[in-house]
């Protein structure tokens, strides 16, 4: 595969999962002494990536669980951030200022903070009461921190008695890092062609539901904007119905990300008008990619972090057919704003 290192992408999602004792022995802690709620506070894309997580702690389970911005709260406040609070922290690079002010700012109303981070020895994993650190890169963040939210959420659930399949549903993640070789090495040829096909193209609707949606909003914005400059909506497919149909022409491109959730069907919808359209309807299905061992209530937890591990491949295609490199910036990080 282009430009790919099997060990250390492996070695890197088995620290991920690995950290499912330790998280949950955290979290046994924090609920034990009191805490009563969860923000989700981080700042920029990784933020995205706590998301389908956090949303299945909304939607399944009775702990309160906030999703928050880092920039805004400070300046908004939270009336439910407090003492009994657990505030997490995603960051690749442990020094995003959004983020180590939110941080600054939830520790002054007496919230616990618990930290994701690639290095412990960061303002962000120094700052936080609690840190898991696992080394990652742009090109591994994205599964690791899904997985790693994940795990939060799974453990807060086990720990009130909310699910009775922690233990499967962990033991079936750790088999997971092998498992997603494959599926970027399924992928790598639809990824190099699918970039020769878009690599002249300049505008994108790229739209899902449920929790693979979170990854249509990371890569439009986070990689197609930010890292190519190619101008990306990203739109709910639930809202795809209410404004952004409007914009559809025969040559119109949709990207489509259909998980196994409960979102399935809102996706299904698009699918089904998009082609009356335009002739440039590009559907990317988790259920397509085998993952032996793993059950049908895994993959339907896991589809963001499937499509993950296939749009890395996309991503390495891309900067090479459009000679851009991922890691080229015009503005982010070059300016004091």
């Amino acid at each position: 595969m282009l430009n790919f290192d099997e060990k250390r992408y492996v070695d890197i999602q088995t620290g991920a999962v690995q950290l499912a004792g330790p998280i949950r022995e955290a979290l046994k802690a924090e609920l034990a002494n009191g805490a009563e709620n969860i923000f989700f506070m981080g700042a920029g894309g990784v933020n995205f990536l706590m998301q389908p997580a956090a949303r299945m702690l909304q939607t399944k389970s009775t702990f309160p669980t906030f999703i928050e911005m880092s920039a805004e709260i400070v300046n908004t406040g939270h009336a439910n951030l407090g003492p009994n609070s657990i505030a997490v922290f995603p960051s690749v690079s442990g020094t995003t200022k959004e983020a180590v002010a939110a941080i600054e700012f939830a520790k002054s109303k007496g919230a616990r903070v618990l930290s994701l981070t690639a290095k412990a020895d960061t303002p962000i994993g120094e700052m936080a009461d609690i840190n898991f650190a696992n080394f990652v890169a742009d090109d591994t963040s994205s599964e690791n921190f899904y997985l790693q939210s994940l795990l939060i959420a799974l453990a807060i659930m086990d720990l009130r008695g909310e699910i009775d399949d922690y233990d499967s549903v962990v033991a079936e993640l750790q088999t997971l890092p092998e498992l997603l070789v494959g599926v970027k090495s399924a992928f790598e040829p639809r990824a190099k062609s699918f970039a020769e096909e878009i690599k002249d193209e300049q505008n994108h609707i790229i739209t899902g539901a449920g929790g693979v949606w979170y990854e249509a909003w990371y890569y439009g914005m986070c990689i197609l904007e930010e890292m190519q400059w190619i101008w990306t909506r990203p739109v709910h497919a639930s809202d795809f119905f209410h404004g952004t149909l409007e914009l559809i022409e025969k040559d119109t491109s949709v990207v489509l990300l259909k998980g196994e959730d409960e979102g399935r069907s809102l996706s299904d919808r698009v699918e089904r008008f998009a082609p009356t359209v335009t002739s440039k309807l590009r559907v990317f299905d988790s259920k397509d990619f085998e993952l032996p061992g793993i059950s049908d209530r895994v993959r339907a937890l896991i589809s963001p972090v499937v499509l993950a591990a296939a749009f890395e491949r996309l991503s390495a295609h891309l900067e090479v057919v459009r000679d851009h490199p991922l890691t080229t910036r015009r503005y982010y990080k070059k300016g004091d704003f």
